[in-house]
């Protein structure tokens, strides 16, 4: 079944007929990361203009694995339930060498989680359903076929000039969100460039629409009969839908190669036969690179427009989201003062570090697919080779780290008795509660935990007493009888104690604040 991309409307902005009061923030771009970034920042009470160029989803499934912790931030933003009813859920991946598996993972093997280690669900599901959450809230202003042409940056703001079907208007705001892609225009207008590596590879990517009962888990092959010599991923989408990328080398001619009659052929050779519809096609080629600094005054870049990796591991949308997650709560404390410029600039330090992680974990995947000639080569031939027959060559196998969230590097009070799991930096992990689920408890605000124990009286922000159940007591406590952690508002961990007074409460709270 094809997607049916239907256009949303687009309304004369008030800015054509009379200047508009200056916006706390306007995000450029309405994909999954400028939506995203829209509903976290209403969910801390700040309105926001959103403006795109477009008026549909994006065409072709694009990103389509979606993470145990992007999920967990859809549900705060409210279309976890959606995204979970079409998504397909998978957490097993399998990597083979010719017709021989020679490596398996399993993405969450402990039960007791609200959400499933991975979905895969096209790009245009997300948006489809982050627009229609959108719309439900106020304090958010969508506005389709409102093209972004220009930007004053100044020490208080900044002004956008901008084209819609009726004529250009301009639009102030303190603080721009830069949420328009890896080819951002609002990184070209200020002059900035990427630093980082290209690969000389290409890959192709095929979506066909067939029936077939391929299962719902992530299929790797190095050199496969199929397409000798090369490499090839395999995953299942909704509504039949099957995503194909079949590497094609670095002389391909992405114009020739996206041809159906060529295309055909070789997918008729990885599903043995043609019974399937070819839906989307598009070839790529390999970037891990970033913006030096993702803060410029007013102007924050945030998802593609500030990083790019190459898709295998999922690390693009997932590492996106987790730039929404770190930047909105931040925001919104500056705007509101409670907090000063140097907690935004933890964003950029912070997420700068998560995207230094996920650069380093796509390059390694690049060169072990796609090796170059001498070591490199005989480094990944031989492990193939001993991954068919040795165990501890398995975990060498390297098809692409699955995206997982990074741990900040806090300068935060910690008690390393503790499981290492829960330190300083993490996100907090999930656990069952009596009514419901914990990580539905955090979010939005500062909370201290108090496990197994009675908070301090003088706590510096709300308090949630658990009982140590035995998933509490494993993710939590270890060995320990009882602990209190400081979760910020974006559910990470800021620091943890076995036991601690309120003066060091309240210097940890502080610190928080300060973006330390």
């Amino acid at each position: 079944m094809a997607y049916d991309y239907q256009p949303f409307d687009y309304v004369p902005p008030p800015g054509l007929t009379a200047p508009e009061g200056k916006k706390p923030v306007v995000i450029v771009g309405a994909g999954p990361i400028g939506l995203a970034m829209a509903i976290e920042l209403a969910g801390q009470g700040v309105a926001s203009v959103v403006l795109d160029d477009n008026n549909v989803v994006s065409v072709g499934s694009r990103a389509i694995c979606w993470s145990k912790r992007s999920l967990e931030i859809f549900d705060r933003l409210g279309i976890a339930g959606k995204a979970l009813d079409k998504g397909v859920t998978w957490q097993v991946g399998r990597t083979f060498h010719r017709d021989q598996e020679v490596f398996n993972f399993d993405l969450l093997p402990e039960a007791g989680h609200k959400m499933p280690a991975f979905i895969n669900l096209q790009q245009y599901y997300v948006e489809q359903f982050l627009v229609e959450r959108a719309q439900e809230i106020p304090l958010i202003d969508l506005r389709f076929k409102n093209k972004v042409v220009g930007i004053d940056p100044g020490a208080a703001g900044a002004i956008l000039d901008i084209e819609t079907p009726d004529g250009p208007y301009a639009l102030e705001a303190s603080y721009v969100l830069a949420c328009d892609g890896a080819r951002s225009p609002i990184r070209g207008m200020l002059g900035l460039e990427f630093e980082g590596e290209v690969f000389e590879e290409r890959f192709l990517i095929a979506d066909i629409e067939m029936e077939a009962d391929f299962p719902s888990e992530r299929h790797f092959w190095f050199e496969p009969e199929f397409h000798a010599g090369q490499s090839a991923l395999l995953h299942k989408q909704p509504d039949n839908i099957y995503r194909i990328d079949l590497q094609l080398g670095w002389d391909a001619n992405p114009e020739h190669e996206m041809q159906p009659e060529v295309v055909i052929p070789r997918i008729v050779k990885v599903v043995g036969h043609d019974a399937f519809r070819l839906d989307w096609v598009s070839v790529y080629t390999f970037q891990c690179r970033r913006l030096a600094e993702f803060v410029h005054g007013p102007v924050i870049f945030v998802g593609d427009s500030a990083h790019v990796v190459s898709p295998f591991g999922a690390r693009g949308g997932n590492g996106g989201l987790q730039d929404v997650d770190n930047l909105g709560w931040k925001l919104a404390a500056v705007l509101d003062g409670r907090a000063g410029e140097r907690l935004l600039a933890s964003y950029g330090r912070e997420r700068g570090f998560g995207a230094d992680e996920n650069i380093a974990n796509s390059a390694r995947a690049t060169k072990f697919m796609t090796p170059g000639d001498g070591v490199e080569r005989m480094f990944r031939d031989q492990v193939l080779h001993l991954a068919g027959t040795t165990s501890f060559a398995r975990g060498w196998v390297n098809s692409g780290r699955l995206s997982r969230p990074c741990i900040y590097p806090l300068a935060a009070p910690d008690d390393p008795t503790l499981p290492p799991g829960a330190r300083p930096g993490a996100v907090a992990p999930d656990a069952p509660l009596a009514n419901g689920w914990l990580m539905n408890h955090l979010g939005h605000e500062p909370v201290l935990l108090a496990l197994g124990r009675a908070a301090p009286q003088e706590a510096p922000c709300r308090v949630l007493e658990l009982p140590a159940t035995a998933e509490i007591q494993q993710r939590y406590l270890g060995e320990a009888e009882s602990a209190l952690y400081l979760i910020r508002p974006d559910q990470v961990i800021a620091a943890r104690w076995t036991d601690a007074e309120a003066g060091a409460l309240a210097d940890a709270f502080r610190m928080m604040w300060e973006g330390a």
